[in-house]
């Protein structure tokens, strides 16, 4: 066998087109994800006419914290619309996109394999420089154009799928925290049969409670006016908070169950310790974001993060999920000394909550509860399509000998 594998300079030249007339206003990053995003950089008073300008099908790559971050933040503009990047970045296009597709050379950049060879080659400085000689002088496999393109359409049919199956998983969250909010933020819930008859007034079924004039009273614990016969009460006496464990299995790839840590990760374990509806609440982290986890099955989780449950009937899991988003969007935590934000158990449980009667939490459930398992079912399959595509890169390797 022998190798196949060129040179990547020989395909690529760089661009240094600057932001001359301030043309382009639109100032990207890239994330270790290799993703160009909105700029988080303090731009007041920068000179953005020295801005390097990336157009479609260019490429843009930070040369900077390889050696720290072990990962190469690459991107290529997948858009029409150009954007401006860092004057630090190096932007480059591909010579001739018959000899070599630029999706092709993202897909390779995507690989493990790549980021390991560029940190390998990063410089003894602090930071961990890489040079875009550096660059040029990683290699790759070239396949012939037509066999390339096929590659690529393989790999965006996955990723299509993925961007798809995101794009209804966000759905159905907003649909379902609509219906949250139009029931127990505006009290705009459907009025059932039951309370039109006591009442005296059977029309008003399934009419929206507040607007049609359904009695409300106040309510000390929550300082609000709610639906009579609703109640308002703290987590502490409403809601379980259960901690996991450090889990020293929790690495295994092909674990049979998930284990939730503090990190977007979901990592893989052959033990469980719940088998449960829960939500999955971080406990601990830096940038004092705290996200939430819907979850039903078999599964661990890690010491600092928070399985939580209903225990009072009048209360679905559904609406605690949405409850704590509500409680805690912008909410910072304590520090304890440390950079980590830490949501004790105290501050949990001084958290208040709305209780409906136990018929219609019910009801609220049995209208979500179908929004939240057809998302478990899409996270599945979104696990299954990123194996895949992960895959798909890995045997790009293969492209790099012949016969």
């Amino acid at each position: 066998m022998r190798s196949s594998y060129k040179r990547i300079g020989s395909y690529v030249k760089q661009v240094n087109n600057r932001n001359k007339d301030l043309s382009v206003t639109n100032i990207q990053g890239i994330n270790i994800n290799k993703e160009l995003m909105p700029s988080v950089a303090n731009t007041n008073g920068t000179d953005l006419s020295k801005y390097k300008v990336v157009s479609h099908k260019q490429f843009a790559f930070n040369p900077m914290h390889v050696g720290r971050d072990e990962v190469l933040p690459i991107s290529m503009l997948a858009d029409e619309e150009s954007v401006i990047v860092s004057p630090a970045y190096f932007v480059f296009k591909v010579k001739d996109e018959n000899e070599l597709l630029p999706e092709y050379l993202m897909m390779w950049c995507r690989r493990p394999e790549f980021d390991r060879n560029a940190w390998f080659t990063t410089d003894s400085s602090v930071r961990g420089g890489f040079s875009w000689k550096d660059f040029c002088d990683l290699t790759l496999p070239v396949p012939s154009i037509e066999k390339q393109r096929e590659i690529v359409k393989e790999y965006q049919t996955i990723t299509d799928r993925i961007k798809l199956n995101e794009q209804i998983n966000q759905k159905l969250e907003e649909t379902a925290q609509a219906i949250y909010k139009q029931w127990f933020v505006d009290f705009e819930f459907p009025i059932s049969k039951e309370y039109a008859l006591e009442v005296g007034k059977p029309k008003l079924e399934d009419k929206p409670y507040n607007s049609s004039s359904g009695e409300m009273v106040w309510n000390d614990e929550l300082n609000q006016e709610i639906p009579k016969g609703w109640e308002g009460a703290k987590y502490e006496n409403s809601v379980n908070f259960r901690t996991g464990k450090l889990n020293s299995n929790a690495s295994v790839i092909d674990g049979k169950y998930p284990f939730f840590t503090c990190s977007a990760e979901t990592f893989k374990t052959n033990t469980y310790a719940f088998d449960c509806e829960a939500v999955l609440l971080a406990g601990n982290n830096a940038s004092a974001v705290y996200p939430l986890k819907y979850f039903r099955g078999k599964f661990d989780a890690y010491q600092r993060t928070y399985v939580v449950q209903p225990k009072n009937k009048r209360l679905s899991t559904e609406q605690i999920y949405f409850s704590l988003k509500d409680e805690l969007e912008g909410f910072k935590g304590t520090s304890s000394g440390t950079a980590t934000k830490f949501l004790t158990k105290g501050i949990l449980n001084d958290l208040k909550i709305v209780l409906p009667t136990q018929t219609y939490s019910a009801k609220f459930k049995n209208l979500v509860g179908p929004l939240f398992f057809y998302r478990l079912v899409l996270n599945d399959s979104f696990e299954k399509l990123l194996n895949i595509q992960s895959l798909l890169l890995s045997k790009m390797t293969k492209l790099g000998t012949t016969a």
